[in-house]
């Protein structure tokens, strides 16, 4: 058994190294290691996006800004100040810079950073080559991302659209006052998450502005201000007045511009007549009391609803001489204490020691319980009024300011975009920002830049067994390797272990079951059970045989 026992350890390590020696074709040599592999084998290499007028209005991704710190080179900040507010946070000072995020995702990868908190912040960057987007027979698209890098608990990172007019020409004017056609992106306050998408429409009767607000999406968006993540912002609306609105790259709302808006962009055709008045004599009580009931004589309307129960007896050991809250002897009278103006000082109340064992102290009183006799005020029941004439309701004139607009998609050109916050975080980080008639060019710019963030920071997320398994489906003879070198040594191991306790329990089993000493193992291998001595075993054996044969012959 020894040397069967020195077989199998010998066996087990030899197995052992084979399999470390398995992973070497999978290993590599120097930088090909597997490590390297499964942390590098998909690096992202990212290239700046080429802006081409011909295919998009705007298309900012701050890049090339970043050599001289030059925002101001494509964008102007306002030097406006706001009306409505006190002078000292009026004006629009909010520092903005182009740096990288603060977690790297993307090697020369830059973006517009909004660096400080509670101020009025305000920028804006006129149109590729000046031209205006005109809503006419092609799709609006814009898209942009958001790295709220510090979280957000209060403030905006939406984008202004603004309108083709007179007040757009200075952007230094810049201010929230500023005419925009579209409102698109998020917004928190404490528990209040939005995301905005507003559009000013014009009334085609007198060309009053009102602004509509989409109605809000059924998903909860709490996670975009926690996670410091960036997320893309998509706002689709079409010719046909419906409209697409998605979060990296997930649809969570759609409808159209003419009924999925607070107030509709078409106002009723009918309104209540604002002369028409109630009647007086108009009667709108369905039920009116029973004039013909009466009161029971017997019904008692001062009857007590909870009265002391008087079952209860008061306990043996309850002390009545003691109060149940006594002055506290250990206080000190403050030593700004003025009488004249504080009056005269007393200790504080504190419990009475005394009454902490026992069952009460001071005034006893007996327990409140439900007075069987109460029935309260009397009430005569109710019955229909045979009088009532149903809900009055002014009646119904045609709307004089009625208008129907059936193409609410024919918005007011777009010249700029702007950004006019106001948030009690900093570090929010702008990237990426397009306006084009072409969705597959929005979609191809995100595929350049945020997808290649997207896949990056999932990469990074990755345990070491998912990258593992990731790498062996890019590479398929991994998985012969991990059959031949690693699942059969598993397997011829497996088989010695089984093996090994098969062979103890056949000679376990073999072992006389007897009342008598029984040897073991070692004590068989010392008289040579199986060995040389075995002979020796057996002469002996047969001696005593003998012995006994003769000792039972003599009796």
């Amino acid at each position: 058994m020894n040397m069967k026992s020195d077989n199998f350890r010998w066996c087990s390590f030899l197995l052992l190294g084979t399999m470390v020696l398995s992973l070497y074709p999978a290993l590599g040599k120097g930088e090909s290691s597997i490590y390297d592999a499964l942390s590098d084998d998909h690096t992202e290499h990212y290239v700046t996006p080429t802006v081409d007028p011909s295919r998009v209005y705007f298309g900012e991704h701050f890049d090339d800004l970043f050599e001289h710190n030059d925002v101001e080179k494509r964008w102007i900040k306002s030097k406006a100040s706001k009306e409505d507010a006190t002078e000292d946070v009026a004006k629009y000072d909010g520092e903005w810079k182009i740096e990288q995020p603060i977690r790297i995702i993307l090697s020369g990868d830059y973006g517009l950073v909004l660096k400080s908190k509670a101020k009025h912040a305000a920028i804006a960057s006129h149109l590729l080559l000046n031209r205006p987007f005109v809503f006419q027979d092609k799709p609006f698209i814009l898209q942009y991302e958001v790295t709220l890098q510090e979280g957000q608990e209060c403030g905006g990172s939406y984008i202004k659209l603004l309108s083709d007019g007179n007040n757009t020409k200075d952007l230094k004017q810049f201010n929230d006052k500023t005419a925009y056609t579209i409102m698109f992106g998020p917004d928190k306050c404490g528990n209040d998450v939005k995301l905005h998408f507003i559009f000013r429409h014009v009334n085609p009767i007198n060309g009053s502005i009102t602004e509509k607000h989409c109605n809000k999406q059924k998903e909860r968006l709490d996670d975009l201000f926690k996670d410091r993540r960036p997320h893309l912002y998509q706002l689709i609306i079409r010719p046909d007045n419906t409209y697409t609105i998605r979060i990296d790259h997930k649809t969570i709302n759609e409808g159209t511009l003419l009924t999925n808006f607070t107030p509709p962009v078409n106002p009723p055709a009918e309104i209540d007549d604002p002369n028409d008045h109630k009647p007086e004599n108009w009667d709108e009580r369905e039920m009116i009391a029973d004039p013909e009931a009466i009161k029971p004589h017997d019904w008692d309307e001062d009857e007590q609803a909870l009265i002391p129960d008087p079952k209860a007896t008061k306990p043996l050991d309850w002390l009545d001489d003691l109060e149940e809250m006594i002055p506290d002897h250990t206080a000190i009278k403050p030593i700004d204490w003025d009488n004249d103006m504080d009056g005269e000082w007393e200790p504080p109340l504190i419990p009475n020691p005394l009454c902490e064992k026992a069952v009460g102290c001071g005034l006893w009183k007996a327990p409140m319980i439900s007075n069987p006799n109460y029935k309260g005020k009397w009430r005569p029941p109710l019955i229909a009024n045979v009088n009532y004439q149903g809900k009055w309701a002014p009646r119904k004139i045609s709307n004089p300011d009625y208008f129907e607009d059936l193409n609410p998609f024919r918005m007011t050109a777009i010249v700029a975009v702007g950004i006019e916050i106001w948030s009690m975080s900093n570090e929010i980080l702008f990237d990426n920002i397009v306006i084009t008639d072409d969705e597959s060019v929005a979609n191809e710019w995100a595929s350049q830049t945020f997808d290649l963030k997207l896949k990056t920071l999932d990469r990074q997320a990755e345990s070491f067994v998912s990258r593992f398994l990731r790498y062996c489906s890019a590479n398929p003879w991994m998985w012969a390797v991990l059959v031949v070198f690693v699942g059969l040594p598993m397997a011829i191991m497996m088989y010695f272990i089984c093996f090994a306790k098969s062979d103890a329990k056949a000679v376990s089993g073999l072992m006389k079951k007897t009342d008598d000493y029984t040897a073991t193992y070692d004590q068989n291998a010392a008289t040579g059970m199986g060995g040389e001595r075995s002979k020796k075993y057996d002469l002996n054996a047969t001696t005593n045989q003998d012995h006994e044969s003769n000792d039972r012959t003599a009796s």
